[in-house]
């Protein structure tokens, strides 16, 4: 399988890492939506990040989905969702909140670094930089509060909550600093510290090319 994006977008990387975490084969290659919007094109017409080359030619998209099935199709049954009907309520709670603060934050990369300044509307990222504020502090108190489930005894747990909660804050902290305060998100701070420093992490960074693929 072809796992087709950059690892600078939480999205690819999340894919990527959830992937490696499964023991499931892949080739990335880093193509760009924005510098090589053609390429990706030939790849899947959509361009849209991460797109999955499946083994047959299929081409599928979304992070998520990709996930779920590589998880219904290739991994013997291993998962990264807990069992147990309450923790996959909380770990379902933890990603989309991760995933809603991604989304607000490419909102606002895009609309202040590509939209032309006397394009912007003010009110508009207003709105946005407030739904990518709650979002961050919603993570941060979940994080705070149920350290087992990231890390239990300063040991990192790779699950679909820990892994999308420390890409995106990787990401929201590179991209927003000024939002994404270490000082006022300890805990996801703390968290990412953890997360970024274990093999697959370090493995699969949030950067373009050179990326070497995770072995099965």
């Amino acid at each position: 399988m072809r796992l087709i994006g950059m690892l600078d977008s939480p999205y690819v990387r999340r894919t990527a890492i959830g992937m490696a975490c499964l023991h499931v084969p892949f080739t990335h290659e880093a193509v760009s939506v924005i510098s090589t919007f053609e390429d990706f094109a030939r790849i899947n017409p959509v361009v849209k990040a991460p797109t999955l080359v499946c083994d047959d030619g299929t081409v599928m998209m979304d992070s998520t989905l990709i996930l779920q099935f590589i998880e219904a199709t290739a991994t013997q049954g291993r998962t990264l969702w807990p069992g147990d009907p309450r923790a996959l309520q909380q770990d379902f709670r933890a990603v989309s909140l991760a995933l809603a603060a991604c989304e607000k934050a490419v909102q606002t990369l895009y609309e202040s670094k590509l939209r032309p300044a006397d394009k912007q509307h003010a009110p508009w990222l207003a709105r946005v930089n407030r739904q990518l504020a709650a979002a961050l502090h919603a993570l941060n108190t979940d994080v705070g509060q149920r350290g087992a489930t990231y890390g239990r005894d300063g040991s990192p747990q790779f699950n679909h909550a820990s892994i999308t909660a420390a890409v995106a804050w990787q990401f929201i902290h590179s991209v927003q600093p000024e939002v994404a305060s270490p000082h006022a998100h300890r805990a996801l701070q703390a968290h990412s510290t953890l997360m970024e420093a274990t093999e697959p992490f370090r493995r699969l960074p949030p950067v373009g090319p050179g990326v070497q693929p995770p072995s099965a």
